[in-house]
């Protein structure tokens, strides 16, 4: 569904160049959940413009189900960190769902259908006339997430959306995504700087090298496809797998500057375990 080829990014400043992306590489596959996680200021937000078609790379390519990607392709939608900016202090929440879906012209019946399915799975149904100001910052999240619900995406990225919430809210918002995620079939890219989010959410876990950027490791997350806030994260599998993260990006900053990043240190205790028949 999605790929990422040789993708590159350089910025060009008056004095020096600065590569903040080299050659990275990677395949999403249709509705998988995959989560993008690495050091802070290691481009992740850079990727996620070049892939949404915001940004256009130095090399390399993005192709979304087959075409590559050379402006926001419209089976895409992204929900950003900063909420606040992406809603309309005037706008009701029903007019801040709707406002992308008047570009496809789908007739008022077939655009009020899908506003209510998307407030409906979200748990705004009862706030439509809300204006944005009035909700809480995990509420107004919702908004964003319904919105691109309701533009029925292919492919959703998601730039560190919940980094703005208090740790209650952003676990009910972990579980809502993957609800989402299950019900709808959508392809998700979740980018986190959450060491713990990333383990949680995904099927596998991206883990990027400081920049200039590159996939240091592809790891997959082989816990249980159904998960709660309370047994997975106390489950030894968990903390396994979180610890390997973070000892990947620790060392990911102890390379800084590297042409490229290490190969990742695979311990026999993160293997997938196994019962002897």
């Amino acid at each position: 569904m999605l790929d990422v080829r040789d993708l590159q990014k350089i910025y060009t400043g008056r004095h020096r160049n600065v590569e903040a992306l080299r050659n990275l590489t990677f395949h999403i596959g249709a509705g998988e959940l995959v989560c993008l996680v690495g050091p802070s200021g290691c481009g992740k937000t850079t990727l996620l413009k070049c892939m949404a078609g915001l940004l256009p790379p130095t090399g390399g390519e993005v192709r979304l189900d087959g075409s590559p990607v050379t402006g926001p392709p419209p089976g895409m939608a992204v929900v950003f960190q900063e909420y606040g900016r992406s809603l309309f202090a005037w706008m009701n929440v029903r007019d801040n769902v709707a406002l992308p879906l008047r570009r496809k012209k789908l007739g008022k019946a077939r655009e009020r259908e899908l506003v209510d399915h998307a407030l409906e799975v979200v748990g705004l149904a009862d706030a439509h006339r809300a204006y944005p100001w009035q909700l809480s910052g995990g509420m107004q999240q919702r908004v964003a997430i319904a919105r691109a619900v309701a533009f029925e995406p292919k492919v959703l990225l998601m730039d560190e959306p919940f980094a703005a919430v208090d740790a209650q809210t952003r676990a009910e918002l972990e579980d809502l995504i993957r609800r989402l995620w299950r019900e709808l079939g959508v392809t998700v890219l979740f980018v986190t700087h959450d060491i713990d989010e990333a383990v949680y959410l995904g099927q596998r876990t991206l883990i990027l090298s400081t920049s200039p950027t590159v996939v240091q490791e592809d790891l997959t997350i082989d816990l249980p496809d159904e998960r709660d806030q309370l047994h997975t994260r106390s489950s030894p599998r968990f903390a396994e797998l979180r610890s390997h993260v973070y000892e990947q990006i620790q060392r990911a900053k102890h390379h800084h500057g590297d042409k490229e990043a290490p190969p990742a240190d695979r311990s026999e205790n993160l293997a997938p375990q196994t019962t002897k028949s």
